[in-house]
């Protein structure tokens, strides 16, 4: 049976970090209002969501991809090298895999750069909170 000897306090931390960083990357201040026109989104959209089903749901997720990152970094990984990893998974395979549905979705390349530079700042903090506090 696989084991994993993870902190699971630094996975949670790296989840929590992730969860923090998307409510400023899509807040009013930052993307949001561009972010909403280009899914096709109104307020009214928002208001009439389930916030326990996206932000339970948004937590859940940012919880397994910090679980996965913190596997594959392993034990002490330096900061340079948790950098790395987190830019290869966010910018080299989250975000050209995100392009290609863009493409054939014909989804706007401005809410590609939006999303894509979301996950590869996001697993870039994931694997550096698990380096620091690992």
């Amino acid at each position: 049976m696989l084991t994993f000897d993870l902190n699971y306090w630094a996975v949670l931390l790296a989840a929590l970090s992730s969860f923090m960083l998307g409510g400023v990357w899509y807040s009013p201040w930052l993307f949001g209002h561009r972010w909403m026109e280009c899914c096709g989104l109104t307020d009214v959209d928002l208001q009439q969501s389930d916030p326990k089903l996206i932000y339970g749901g948004a937590f859940v997720l940012a919880l397994l991809a910090a679980f996965i990152v913190a596997a594959l970094l392993g034990k002490d990984p330096l900061l340079l090298d948790a950098i790395t990893l987190g830019a290869s998974i966010g910018g080299g395979l989250v975000t050209p895999t995100l392009g290609i549905s863009y493409i054939f979705e014909q989804r706007p390349l401005t809410l590609f750069f939006i999303n894509g530079g979301y996950h590869t700042c996001q697993f870039i903090l994931m694997a550096s909170v698990l380096s620091i506090t690992g």
